[in-house]
């Protein structure tokens, strides 16, 4: 995850003024930008470990592997199966023919299924 882009602006007097209201300004600004700062740090640790314990381990595939293919979305690209009730969870096994990156395969689909062949592998 990215760290934090943002650019705070500080507040350092050159030389103490006459103004009292100035350096309070300048020290109350100082610190709300410290909080600022620390508050958005604790967000991003809090959203990174949240986000890591949702992410899981990625499967690694080779070619020539068999894998099924999930129907979820698949239901009215499978030609003569248009009950849902009938329908089946996973398809296949198909063979990997390419993979395209650690997210997408190239698989070797029959002609029962019309989608493109490049799927991605969750």
């Amino acid at each position: 995850m990215p760290q934090l882009a943002c650019r705070f602006i500080t507040f350092k007097l050159r030389k103490k003024g006459r103004y009292k209201g100035a350096e309070k300004f300048a020290e109350r600004i100082t610190n709300v930008q410290e909080e600022t700062k620390a508050a958005l740090q604790k967000a991003q640790k809090d959203i990174k470990r949240y986000v890591d314990r949702k992410r899981g381990e990625v499967e690694e595939y080779r070619i020539g592997d068999l894998v099924l293919l999930s129907t979820k979305d698949l239901k009215y690209q499978m030609v003569g199966r248009r009950m849902d009730k009938f329908t089946e969870c996973f398809v296949g096994p198909y063979k990997v023919k390419a993979i395209i990156s650690s997210n997408a395969i190239e698989l070797d689909l029959s002609t029962t299924v019309r989608i493109h062949p490049v799927v991605n592998v969750s």
